[in-house]
């Protein structure tokens, strides 16, 4: 019987401990995580400047990219600087654009990029204002173009690890300052649904 008390003793605690695991992982149920603004531009500040070449006939470069979060209306704007140089001509543009959209989220990537953008402003150093309207069409299209695939912020697998349980990101919402993720656990971890 000792024999046999000694064999079980351990199994049993192995058993009972992954039981335990099981059931807290059931019980963690959907979480936020904020992210703060600091943290979101200095993100945004290691991907830039970006170079795009657009229609074939532009190269573009942005560059000093500023975050702001528009909680009021959970919506997020992008200002950056554009340097624009068409292939064929010796001189070049600067423009000053600021974009704004709404948030979405890819979770098979981890990550909330900005989607249906707006342009709120574009500015060409030296050029009257009757001749920027004219170039608000190429401003969306540019917009379109350049800012749909701007990531806000990705998130590191061990970041959506929260006490042993690997969550899945579903949403995102706004706040003065900071983006909130919305978290579940991932299917794996609940024993699938």
């Amino acid at each position: 019987m000792t024999k046999l008390k000694r064999y079980f003793s351990p199994s049993l605690s192995l058993l009972v401990l992954a039981g335990l695991l099981s059931a807290c992982a059931a019980l963690i149920g959907p979480r936020d995580v904020e992210v703060r603004q600091e943290k979101l531009q200095q993100n945004l500040d290691r991907k830039f400047p970006m170079h795009h070449r657009v229609l074939g006939i532009f190269d573009v470069e942005l560059s000093r990219p500023q975050l702001a979060i528009l909680a009021e209306n959970n919506r997020v704007a992008l200002t950056f600087d554009l340097n624009v140089t068409p292939l064929l001509a010796r001189q070049s543009w600067r423009v000053s654009m600021a974009v704004s959209g709404r948030l979405n989220v890819d979770p098979v990537r981890n990550t909330v990029y900005i989607a249906d953008t707006h342009v709120d402003r574009f500015a060409l150093d030296n050029m009257d204002a009757g001749k920027q309207t004219q170039l608000a069409s190429v401003a969306n299209l540019l917009s379109d173009t350049l800012v749909k695939n701007v990531a806000v912020h990705t998130f590191k697998p061990e970041d959506l690890r929260y006490a042993g349980v690997q969550f899945e990101l579903t949403a995102i919402d706004t706040r003065p300052g900071a983006l909130v993720a919305r978290l579940r656990p991932a299917e794996s971890a609940t024993g699938g649904r």
